[in-house]
């Protein structure tokens, strides 16, 4: 897997695991053309590369827009998502269709979702496109307690899943 990081030239996420911006539009969508929750204009879209591996996870968090997630090579991922109304699904990015697994997966916007690989897999490389593009105003990492206070009913996952705050 360290390969992968510094082939690639990743680095560490504030969610967890590593990453690397590989595209970013030239051209972007004023501020009023867009729903009122991005506040600012926005590039058209975004790309990047993601590595997790089994000794981190992704933590719970959204984003302003929808998230296309992409399998590219490694063993299976776990996503967990939140929808704004409790409900939960699992779905999981991997190589192998027929057993259940998925080469993309779309995250709505305003989802809580997070991510890990499951023993005994060691690691999953990915890429994570954003449209309208990723900005890191547009992120927000869970914080446990908030999150366990509005979805009680999913308070395993919530702890194992997120990270303690100072």
């Amino acid at each position: 897997m360290e390969s992968w990081i510094e082939q690639l030239g990743l680095q560490a996420h504030p969610e967890g695991g590593w990453y690397r911006e590989l595209y970013r539009a030239d051209e972007s969508v004023a501020a009023d053309a867009l729903p009122a929750r991005y506040g600012a204009r926005r590039t058209f879209g975004t790309a990047i590369y993601y590595l997790l591996d089994n000794r981190t996870f992704s933590a719970f968090h959204r984003i302003l827009s929808d998230e296309i997630w992409h399998f590219y090579a490694g063993d299976p991922l776990t996503l967990y998502v939140i929808s704004p109304a409790g409900d939960i699904r699992t779905e999981k990015l991997g190589p192998k269709p027929m057993a259940g697994e998925q080469f993309q997966l779309v995250i709505p916007h305003g989802h809580w979702f997070a991510a890990r690989v499951e023993p005994p897999g060691r690691y999953a490389l990915l890429g994570c496109t954003v449209s309208p593009g990723f900005d890191f105003a547009d992120f927000e990492l869970a914080e446990r307690a908030a999150l366990l206070e509005q979805y009680p009913q999913h308070t395993n996952l919530i702890r194992a899943l997120t990270r303690e705050t100072a």
